[in-house]
């Protein structure tokens, strides 16, 4: 794990072994404490460099590890830390690929590091639930004193001769514990804005809190007395819920590479089919997005619009997004897809257009083309049947903005083969997405279980709530914005369409007389009141909020909207009443996780892992939260259980809030841990 040799003589190369990072597990610590004391003890080793195997420094420290830190074997890091910086030898880091979080910390502890031009380091550790910050390209961590040394050379090589040209001479002042941290004016000014700056953006999360903590020891204590600091605060870390849900969400976020076909087949054992250009119908917002995200992927792109002034503005936009890079071409022909490979289609949701649209695709494209539609919500099935190949049609969801939102749900229809799942797969890899393979049914994963969420926004503003409280409420459980923010962000014109798709509004359903019961259910026509008013969100400058102008960003609460709602209210003889944040949180967060556990059931999603990622990095469900499903996990099963069927029981006519079998069954069984959720599942089908 960690390979021992001497070079030139007097130049102990200590290589550290264990692909495909280099992670600092057990095996690893005890190498390089046992190379650090042969190389000390050895009268012919002058100095030291440490390196890494096959291009890495170090990926930092093995996350499995962390699960149980009291029964971590070997030495602790630092322990190895202390061993290498309080050598009477010099210690070079010859930093290749990256050194992150522990990998970083291990390059911190030599007495000098060089860096290959193209090197990142950095302290990830935040977004595992602990501490502190981002990653840095290597010129710039020469410029913050991370690095002593760039080079575009051998990395290795340099530092080797660097090495030589160092023996003997004294080290005291390399040696970081050493050095005293830089004064700083109005030092408790400087933290106290610092913390109030970092509580603001971590929206709950308290490894960012605890990261302030721990510099401000490091920058006022003397240095064992930080370490000692740093020690208690990495502890309550370690132990903390927020710690465990972060780390949980790194491996869901990997859980979606995994996945089996209702057939058995496994798409991730099947060769993808070759794509190398591609064709992108409709260029709205989101095709626009899409465009962007296929040619930085590397691949050729026709995008295709047939209204002449929507794709003048889509090529002015797009060209602006990519500056230059990327091969894009436009037309306003459909023939422009004929000899692509992959087709994704991004027209308006509607699914007459769809179907009209995949037969002329299947007629027009050569055999074997992988035919995609970004639908959000409509049956890919349906669309299918309208073409000659059905099993080489998917759905690829994206998320809005298309080339910036890292989640892109694969859904596959009865008929989709796992050869078309597995290149869809493997290209959302290769645009830098995570990506899900999910069934097919309405709304698929992230918009099924959307859906109850904002049911219940709405119904609490029936019953009382104000946007506000219900947005307040959500934001500080660690959501980027509340319900009603995000609806007047993606505009609610596009819920207003779903609901109209679905038969749910319409001219059975007159304008101004609002029926609150569709198909012997409550329903709430709020949404759909506010868009005959032309209140579509911040595209028309007002809708749950008011904006300065339509495009604008700065919400306002609107005392249009507290009228509207008194006499919605009088006029379907509901009477107003306090509403509590917890409410808020349990009615809203609950519906999601109840229905994220009748998709499980129905074998929509593979795992809850897949559905925490997919409502992670699509939704802005907290990552130190860990996901709808694991938060079920961390609040008790048996709580939500109970919880639900509290407010079932005061709300019958709402479906979503009934509980679900298998949650019953898990409770029933002893509400297993997560992992063993899939034992209970009937199984995995697509169903409609």
């Amino acid at each position: 794990m960690a390979q021992y040799t001497t070079v030139n003589g007097s130049v102990a190369l200590i290589t550290i072994q264990n692909p495909p990072v280099n992670a600092l597990r057990a095996a690893v610590r005890e190498g390089l404490f046992n190379a650090i004391q042969k190389a000390s003890s050895d009268p012919l080793v002058r100095s030291v460099v440490l390196s890494g195997q096959n291009g890495t420094f170090c990926g930092g420290a093995d996350i499995k590890e962390f699960g149980n830190v009291s029964s971590m074997s070997g030495p602790l890091l630092v322990e190895v830390f202390a061993l290498m910086e309080t050598s009477m030898k010099p210690v070079v880091a010859a930093i290749e690929g990256f050194a992150l979080g522990g990998g970083l910390e291990l390059a911190l502890a030599c007495h000098y590091r060089i860096g290959h031009s193209k090197a990142r380091v950095g302290l990830p550790e935040v977004n595992l639930g602990l501490f502190p910050g981002r990653q840095v390209i290597a010129g710039e961590a020469l410029k913050l004193g991370l690095l002593d040394r760039v080079t575009d050379h051998n990395t290795v090589d340099t530092a080797l001769a660097f090495a030589k040209s160092v023996e003997g001479k004294p080290l005291d002042n390399r040696r970081l514990g050493n050095r005293p941290c830089p004064p700083l004016e109005n030092m408790d000014a400087f933290f106290e804005e610092a913390m109030k700056r970092v509580r603001s953006r971590a929206r709950g999360a308290s490894a960012p809190v605890v990261c302030v903590q721990a510099v401000r020891g490091a920058a006022t204590l003397p240095f064992h007395k930080g370490m000692e600091l740093e020690k208690v605060l990495l502890g309550t870390l370690f132990n903390s819920g927020q710690a465990q849900a972060s780390q949980y969400c790194f491996f869901a976020e990997r859980a979606g590479a995994r996945w089996s076909m209702p057939s058995g087949a496994r798409w991730d054992t099947c060769r993808a089919l070759s794509i190398s250009t591609a064709a992108v119908i409709g260029l709205g917002t989101m095709g626009r997005g899409i465009t962007v995200a296929l040619a930085r992927a590397g691949l050729s792109v026709v995008a295709v619009e047939t209204q002449e002034h929507q794709l003048a503005e889509a090529q002015r936009v797009v060209s602006h997004m990519l500056k230059g890079g990327g091969q894009v071409s436009y037309s306003s022909d459909l023939q422009a897809a004929a000899e692509v490979d992959l087709v994704v289609e991004a027209v308006f949701e509607d699914m007459a257009l769809k179907e009209k649209l995949f037969k002329l695709l299947s007629s027009i494209c050569k055999p074997g083309t992988l035919l995609a539609t970004n639908t959000s919500t409509l049956d890919i099935d349906r669309l299918a049947s309208c073409t000659r190949d059905p099993q080489l049609v998917v759905g690829m969801h994206f998320f809005a903005p298309a080339h910036m939102m890292r989640l892109l749900e694969v859904v596959y229809g009865p008929r989709s083969s796992p050869e078309a799942v597995a290149t869809a797969m493997q290209l959302g890899k290769r645009m830098g997405k995570v990506s899900v393979a999910v069934g097919n049914c309405p709304g698929f994963v992230g918009n099924r279980m959307l859906k109850p969420y904002l049911e219940q926004a709405y119904f609490l503003l029936e019953e009382g709530a104000t946007p506000e409280l219900v947005d307040a409420a959500l934001e500080e459980f660690g959501f980027p914005m509340g319900v009603f923010r995000m609806t007047d962000l993606s505009g609610l014109d596009v819920g207003w369409r779903i609901r109209k798709e679905e038969g749910l509004t319409g001219p059975d359903v007159p304008a101004g007389q609002p029926t609150r019961s569709r198909h012997g259910h409550r329903y709430s026509p709020l949404g759909d009141l506010m868009c005959e008013r032309g209140r579509y969100g911040q595209k028309s400058g007002r809708g749950w909020y008011l904006y300065d102008k339509p495009g604008g960003r700065v919400a306002r609460s609107d005392p249009w909207l507290r009228n509207f709602l008194e006499e919605y209210r009088v006029r379907n003889a509901l009477v107003a009443r306090p509403i509590h944040r917890q409410e808020v949180l349990e009615r809203c967060l609950y519906a999601i996780i109840n229905e994220g556990f009748r998709i499980l059931d129905d074998g929509i999603a593979a795992s809850p892992q897949n559905i925490d990622a997919i409502y992670v990095f699509g939704y802005g469900w907290p990552k130190h939260r860990g996901g709808p499903m694991f938060y079920a996990g961390q609040v008790g099963l048996a709580r939500v259980l109970e919880g639900l069927e509290r407010y079932h029981l005061a709300h019958p006519d709402v479906p979503h809030l009934e509980p679900s079998s298998l949650l019953r069954r898990l409770v029933a069984s002893g509400s297993p841990p997560i992992h063993k959720w899939n034992q209970m599942v009937k199984g995995h089908r697509s169903q409609l």
